[in-house]
């Protein structure tokens, strides 16, 4: 019977979902063939693990020694990788990442999914998987020493890892944390407590424009004002290309980075970025892909994969600020979105102004609300539906209602490759085809990977 705290030597012959490697036991006795999982191996390790958790036909081992490395292990550039979590594979191969996010979404569409006889793009990585995105979350605190920390949370904690230079962030952020750290420490201001409730700063958000290199940063505090505010735009408006400098109350006792109140404290209110020859503005609340320079593949593969015909209305669901609507107005005769947050199609209104798009029509309300009244009240159709729901996929009312909609094609964006297996289970089952699936990689050196797929009605 394996127990906590057992120690045995593994050979890693697999990966899972999370990049944890694993292994099985191979003594003889009953537990022959016993599946440990173990976070920061690899495939090809041989490693020496003591089990934290057991039970009855798998468990979880800490990595405790690495006795002959696997051939697709390479140093970490992040000293902190290990401990803050956000690169869970940076020690892993770049290529051997792409491997692996291909094969994950290929195993979960054949083995949830149910799906046969598509064709499997090859995955589109990055050219340089290194400072690529364009938002940064800093929780702060104070650490044992009684110094602000910010930095990133240590996996599945609330324990704050100080780190200024990410590797994965824009470089300009090193250069922000300094500066506001600077600024707390000179004029006293005290970070937020998450045990007491007590103090002002809970977190610092920056954003910046790939192609503009405009900036926003802004203070997620517990209070409605700060102190020294002038002294802070100061010496934030040194720095090249700020735009927006705001601030966020959000005064609950909660795990919810953002409170509901935004107040701009110096410039505007958003900053503006470009996806190919689209502009947006981008707002403290708007979602906006992380990765812009993936993000247009992504897009761009979305538009393909719709194969627009001169005349055809598309239905965009889960349309944030209108990221691909937009995409898809410069060749549909007319696009129609659908967004949860009031906000976001605020802005995707505004976007649509401000590329001159009259063809584009913007709802707020629940996807799986908005597209069956639409439908069965006002007799709207759609010849394509584009679909880029959150992790949980989409809602089973919604795919319900567009199987009805019966439109040509379906071209579906996903974050999560095991809900895009769910429902491409359902869709495959209802009258349509999948004939393509395209992953990118828009997450460098982390599990996550985003795909594309195109589906036809048989």
């Amino acid at each position: 019977m394996i127990k906590k705290n057992d120690e045995f030597i593994l050979e890693i012959t697999d990966l899972g979902t999370n990049g944890e490697g694993i292994g099985k036991l191979t003594q003889e006795g009953e537990d022959k063939g016993y599946t440990l999982f173990v976070k920061d191996a690899l495939i090809g390790d041989c490693v020496r693990v003591k089990v934290i958790k057991s039970k009855k036909n798998y468990g979880y081992g800490r990595l405790m020694e690495i006795l002959t490395p696997s051939p697709y292990r390479v140093p970490a550039k992040c000293p902190v990788s290990r401990t803050c979590g956000g690169c869970q594979i940076m020690h892993l191969d770049y290529k051997e990442q792409l491997r692996f996010k291909e094969n994950k979404v290929r195993n979960l569409l054949e083995r949830v999914g149910k799906l046969q006889d598509f064709q499997m793009l090859p995955i589109i990585g990055m050219k340089e998987p290194y400072y690529y995105r364009n938002k940064a979350q800093f929780p702060v605190g104070k650490n044992k020493e009684g110094k602000i920390v910010m930095g990133f949370y240590a996996g599945h904690t609330h324990s704050i890892v100080d780190t200024e230079h990410c590797y994965i962030q824009h470089p300009l952020n090193e250069i922000l944390v300094h500066k506001i750290k600077g600024w707390m420490e000179e004029y006293s201001v005290e970070p937020y407590n998450e045990s007491t409730g007590q103090g002002l700063v809970r977190h610092v958000l920056t954003r910046i424009g790939e192609s503009t290199g405009q900036v926003m940063v802004c203070l997620v505090i517990n209070g409605e004002k700060i102190p020294h505010a002038q002294e802070l735009i100061g010496i934030l408006t040194a720095v090249e290309g700020m735009t927006s400098i705001c601030l966020n109350i959000n005064r609950e006792k909660t795990n919810v980075i953002l409170g509901d109140k935004v107040e701009t404290l110096w410039g505007q209110p958003y900053i503006t970025d470009y996806i190919g020859k689209i502009a947006y503005k981008i707002s403290l609340l708007s979602f906006y892909q992380v990765n812009p320079r993936q993000t247009r593949i992504l897009y761009e593969t979305a538009l393909k994969f719709a194969a627009l015909r001169p005349g055809e209305v598309v239905w965009d669901l889960y349309c944030g600020i209108g990221t691909i609507s937009l995409f898809l107005a410069q060749t549909a005769s007319r696009v129609c979105g659908v967004e949860i947050v009031p906000q976001a199609i605020d802005d995707a209104r505004s976007n649509a102004r401000l590329n001159h798009m009259e063809n584009v029509e913007f709802f707020v309300g629940k996807a799986e609300e908005v597209l069956p009244r639409e439908y069965e009240s006002n007799g709207i159709y759609a010849d394509v539906i584009v679909v880029d729901p959150p992790r949980k996929g989409c809602d089973p009312e919604l795919l319900e209602c567009m199987v009805k909609m019966a439109p040509n094609r379906i071209v579906y964006v996903s974050c999560d490759p095991a809900t895009l297996a769910r429902d491409l289970n359902y869709l495959s089952g209802n009258g349509y085809r999948v004939e393509k699936v395209q992953c990118v990689d828009m997450f460098g050196h982390s599990v996550h990977v985003e795909s594309c797929v195109k589906l036809v009605r048989d």
